[in-house]
């Protein structure tokens, strides 16, 4: 049995349109390569392998960098003894709960990011203010004249500690908001198994 790293070289080289979709196709030898073998659940709440999960996003990402907006259907192709089972059936079911699953992990990742920033942000706001009053402090009386290099320093390092949640509420936030998004948007693309052509 290949690995879906080797299947994912059936998939089609140029994605092709089908009734206004875009199809992501991918022809495995068996559907239990695209889950993980030690996982103990049952079929439709088993999650994908690593490299499943990875190529089905990263088609979908390129499907969309291509400007097309429409929407995809994964079709896997299996061979014709194993379209009736009832691993086929179940494998839309399978693929649209993990992915829903994956989209609310990020979205808790999110919220557990977004919370940290909030906190980083109060005690880099306390720790500023704490500079600033010693900066004004040093700015008073006998320091005046010899404290100008510690007046400065404790500006920066003032700054310096607003440089994380900066970082999170600026930056950091939307990769994971736009992942949460992509998976949920492939959580709802139809999903279908079709008999591997007969090769020659």
């Amino acid at each position: 049995m290949r690995h879906l790293a080797d299947a994912a070289g059936d998939a089609h080289p140029v994605y092709r349109r089908e009734d206004g979709h875009t199809l992501l196709e991918v022809t495995l030898d068996d559907i239990r390569q695209l889950f993980h073998s030690l996982d103990p659940a049952p079929f439709r709440q088993k999650d994908l392998d690593a490299a499943a999960e990875e190529y089905i996003v990263g088609a979908v990402r390129e499907i969309r960098q291509r400007g097309w907006r429409g929407p995809v259907r994964l079709v896997f192709y299996l061979p014709a003894t194993a379209i009736g089972t009832e691993d086929a059936r179940t494998l839309p079911a399978a693929i649209h709960n993990y992915f829903a699953y994956r989209s609310r992990q990020r979205g808790l990742s999110l919220q557990e990011m977004l919370r940290r920033g909030l906190v980083s942000l109060l005690v880099g706001i306390a720790f500023l203010g704490l500079c600033l009053s010693l900066r004004q402090v040093l700015s008073n009386g006998e320091w005046e004249s010899s404290g100008e290099i510690l007046r400065e320093g404790l500006l920066i390092v003032g700054w310096i500690a607003m440089w994380r949640p900066v970082e999170i509420f600026l930056f950091d936030w939307w990769p994971v908001r736009n992942d949460q998004r992509l998976l949920a948007w492939i959580a709802r693309q139809p999903v279908e198994t079709r008999p591997r052509p007969a090769t020659g």
